[in-house]
C-alpha cells in the first residue's frame, strides 16, 4: 500500500513539474535572449525521475503481489513466475500507459541533451509543444487510468494475467514498440517548433533525422517481435493477418518510411519542406490513432487493453486538439518557411523519392480505409463486415511492381540530374532477374503471369541492391535496408505461393499425409507446471527420405484465469518450417490437429533484421549525409 502511494504521489509531482516546465518555457520564450536554462533542464530530468519512480513502484507492487493495488489484483496471481509478474506490469491498460508516459518523458530528456548545439528558440518551442503532450497523458493516466487505485477489503489472491500474454515476448515487444510509437511525439513537437522559429532547413533535417530513424528502427523491431509472437503463440501459422491492431502499427511505420526518405532529401537538397512537416504531423497522429483504437473498446483483438469508451473519447478529443493545433500553425507559418525550394529535375534521385512517397501514401490509405471503414459501419449503421487479406492483396499487390521499380532505380540516380547512360549497366541485372524469376515460377509450379511480374520486380530490386554494394562509396544504410526489403518481399511471396496445410480430427495412434510426409500421432502426456497444466502431443513426421522429425504441440490449461491455449510446435530449417498445433474436441476422444509447411519463414525474420541494421548504419553514421 505504501509503495502504491509512493507511485501515485510521484505521478502527481511529475504532473506539477510538467506544468511548471510549460510555464517556465513560455516565460523564457518572451525574453529576447531566450535560452533553456539549467533550471529547465533540471526540471525535465526531475520529470523523468518522478515517472521512473512511479513505474518502479508499480513493478515492485507486482513482484510482491500487493493486491491492495487494483491493477495488480486484476492482472496478477501469486502462482505466476517472477518474470511474468514483472512483464505483467505493462500487459494491461494502466501499466502500458505508465510505460508510455515513461518513454514520453525520456525522449524529451534525450532531445534536450542531443540538441545542445541547436538554436535555443527552437529547443524551447519543442519543449513547450512536447509538454502539452506530456501534460495531456499525465491527466489521462491520473483521471481515467490510475495504476495505483486501491481496493478494500484487500484480497488474498489476484485474478491473474491473460494466459496468451504469459510469454517471453511480452517482456520486450511492448517496450520496443512504445519506443517507436512515442518517439514520433518528439518529431511532431520539433516540426511545429521548426515552423515557428523559421528553422525548416538542412540543419534542422540533420538534427531531427536521428529521432526519425530512432522511431523507425524501434517500430520495425516492435512489429517484428509482434509478428514472431503471433506466429508461434496464437497458432495462426503465419506472420501477418491484417488484424486491426497489426494495421495500426503498420500505418505509422509506412509514414515513417516515407519521412526517412524525405528528411534525407531535405538535408541534401533542401526540398520537400512542406511534405516533410506534414508527414511529421501525420506520423504522430497515426501513432495516437493506434493508442485510441486499442483503448476505446471498439476493437475486438488480442492486442486490445480496455473497453471503457470514456478513455477512447479522451484520447480522440486530445488527438483532434493536437491535429487542429498543428495544422493551424502550419497554415499561419506556411509562407514564412516554404517560399524557396531548389528546382526538381525529371531524371533525378529526388524525383524517385517523391514518386515512391506517393506509392507509400497510397499503401497507407488502403490500410487506413481497411481498418477504419468497418469501425464506422459498426458504430454508425450497426453493420459488421470483415476486411481481410483479399481486400489488401487486390489493392496493394498491383502497385508493388511499379513501387519496387522506382525503389530499384532511385539509388542509381544522381541528385539534381541523371545521365541516361546510368541505365545501360542495368541490362545484365535485368537478364539475371528474368532467369531467376522463371526458375522460381517453374519450381513452385505457379502458372500466373501476375506472380511472375511480382517475382521479376522483387528479384530486380534484390540484384540492384547487391550491385550497388560493389560501388566504391559504400552506403551501408541504403544497401542493407533496400536489400533487406527486397529479400522480405521475395520471402513473403515464396511463403504465400508454397505454403501447404492440412487439418484433421484424429485419435492417438492414427496418422495422415501431407506432401509425401506421414504424420503419426504417437501419444499424449500430461504435465503439471506452476501455473498451468499441459497436455503434450507427441508426433513423428516421416519425410520423403524416411527421416524422423519429432514435434510436440501443447494444450495449456490455466486456472487463474481459467483458459486453455494452444501452443504450436515448430521445426525450423533454412528453407521451411514444419508447424503443428492441436486442440481438444469437447466430449470426444479426438484432437483437432493442424499441420503446415511454411516455406522461408526464417528469411522473413532475417530480412526484417537486415532492414533494421540499415537503420542502425544510418543513425550512427556521424557527420555524414545519408543517401537513399
Amino acid at each position: 500500500m505504501i509503495i502504491s502511494q509512493l507511485g501515485y504521489y510521484s505521478l502527481i509531482f511529475g504532473l506539477l513539474t510538467s506544468v511548471f516546465i510549460f510555464f517556465n518555457s513560455s516565460i523564457q520564450l518572451k525574453k529576447s535572449n531566450s535560452v533553456i536554462s539549467s533550471k529547465t533542464t533540471g526540471l525535465i530530468g526531475f520529470q523523468f525521475f518522478f515517472v521512473f519512480i512511479s513505474f518502479i513502484s508499480l513493478i515492485y507492487s507486482f513482484i510482491i503481489s500487493d493486491f491492495s493495488n487494483e491493477t495488480v489484483y486484476n492482472n496478477s496471481h501469486t502462482s505466476k513466475p517472477l518474470f511474468y509478474k514483472i512483464t505483467g506490469t505493462w500487459g494491461n491498460h494502466e501499466g502500458s500507459l505508465l510505460l508510455w508516459l515513461l518513454v514520453l518523458t525520456g525522449v524529451l530528456l534525450g532531445f534536450i541533451f542531443k540538441s545542445r548545439n541547436e538554436p535555443n528558440n527552437y529547443r524551447l518551442l519543442t519543449t513547450l509543444f512536447h509538454q502539452i503532450i506530456v501534460i495531456g497523458f499525465f491527466v489521462f493516466v491520473l483521471k481515467t487510468s490510475n495504476p495505483f487505485n486501491e481496493i478494500f477489503p484487500v484480497q488474498t489472491e489476484g485474478l491473474g494475467l491473460n494466459p496468451i500474454l504469459q510469454d517471453p515476448a511480452l517482456g520486450i515487444h511492448p517496450p520496443i514498440l512504445y519506443l517507436g510509437y512515442v518517439g514520433t511525439s518528439i518529431i511532431f513537437s520539433a516540426a511545429l517548433a521548426s515552423m515557428i522559429s523559421n528553422y525548416v532547413n538542412k540543419s534542422w533535417a540533420k538534427n531531427i533525422k536521428f529521432w526519425i530513424l530512432f522511431s523507425w528502427i524501434f517500430l520495425t523491431g516492435g512489429i517484428l517481435l509482434g509478428s514472431i509472437w503471433a506466429y508461434y503463440e496464437l497458432g495462426w501459422g503465419g506472420f501477418w493477418f491484417w488484424d486491426p491492431v497489426e494495421n495500426v502499427s503498420l500505418m505509422p511505420w509506412l509514414s515513417l518510411t516515407a519521412l526517412v526518405h524525405c528528411i534525407v532529401t531535405l538535408e541534401k537538397r533542401e526540398l520537400f519542406k512542406k511534405w516533410t512537416i506534414i508527414l511529421c504531423i501525420i506520423t504522430f497522429a497515426l501513432s495516437m490513432v493506434g493508442t485510441f483504437l486499442v483503448r476505446s473498446g471498439i476493437l475486438n483483438s488480442v492486442h486490445t487493453f480496455a473497453n471503457d469508451p470514456s478513455r477512447g473519447i479522451y484520447i480522440l478529443t486530445f488527438l483532434l486538439v493536437l491535429v487542429l493545433l498543428s495544422f493551424a500553425i502550419f497554415i499561419i507559418y506556411e509562407n514564412k518557411n516554404f517560399t524557396q525550394e531548389s528546382e526538381i529535375f525529371t531524371l533525378s534521385k529526388e524525383t524517385a523519392v517523391l514518386i515512391n512517397n506517393w506509392f507509400i501514401l497510397y499503401f497507407l490509405s488502403v490500410v487506413l480505409i481497411g481498418t477504419i471503414y468497418p469501425i464506422f459501419l459498426d458504430v454508425l449503421l450497426d453493420e459488421q463486415i470483415s476486411v481481410g487479406p483479399p481486400f489488401y492483396n487486390k489493392l496493394i499487390l498491383p502497385f508493388l511492381i511499379p513501387f519496387v521499380l522506382f525503389m530499384s532505380i532511385g539509388p542509381s540516380m544522381k541528385w539534381i540530374k541523371t545521365n541516361f547512360r546510368i541505365g545501360v549497366k542495368s541490362f545484365l541485372v535485368v537478364i539475371m532477374t528474368l532467369i531467376l524469376s522463371f526458375i522460381t515460377i517453374y519450381y513452385i509450379g505457379e502458372k500466373n503471369i501476375f506472380a511472375l511480374l511480382l517475382f521479376i520486380g522483387f528479384f530486380y530490386l534484390f540484384l540492384k541492391s547487391l550491385d550497388q554494394a560493389r560501388e566504391k562509396t559504400k552506403n551501408f544504410a541504403q544497401i542493407f535496408s533496400h536489400t533487406g526489403f527486397s529479400l522480405l518481399l521475395i520471402s513473403i511471396l515464396l511463403n504465400s505461393f508454397s505454403s501447404k496445410e492440412i487439418v484433421k480430427n484424429i485419435q492417438v495412434g492414427e496418422s495422415f499425409v501431407l506432401k509425401n510426409e506421414k504424420i503419426i500421432f504417437k501419444k499424449i502426456a500430461v504435465e503439471k507446471e506452476k501455473n498451468y497444466e499441459s497436455i503434450i502431443g507427441f508426433f513423428e513426421i516421416l519425410d520423403e527420405k524416411n527421416k524422423i522429425i519429432n514435434l510436440q504441440p501443447e494444450i495449456r490449461i490455466y486456472n487463474e484465469p481459467e483458459m486453455a491455449t494452444s501452443e504450436a510446435s515448430i521445426k525450423t530449417s533454412l528453407f521451411k518450417d514444419r508447424f503443428i498445433t492441436m486442440n481438444i474436441i469437447k466430449d470426444q476422444n479426438f484432437f483437432n490437429v493442424r499441420y503446415q509447411h511454411k516455406p522461408f519463414m526464417i528469411w522473413i525474420w532475417i530480412s526484417t533484421l537486415i532492414i533494421m541494421l540499415g537503420g542502425f548504419f544510418a543513425i550512427f553514421r556521424k557527420n555524414k549525409e545519408v543517401n537513399i
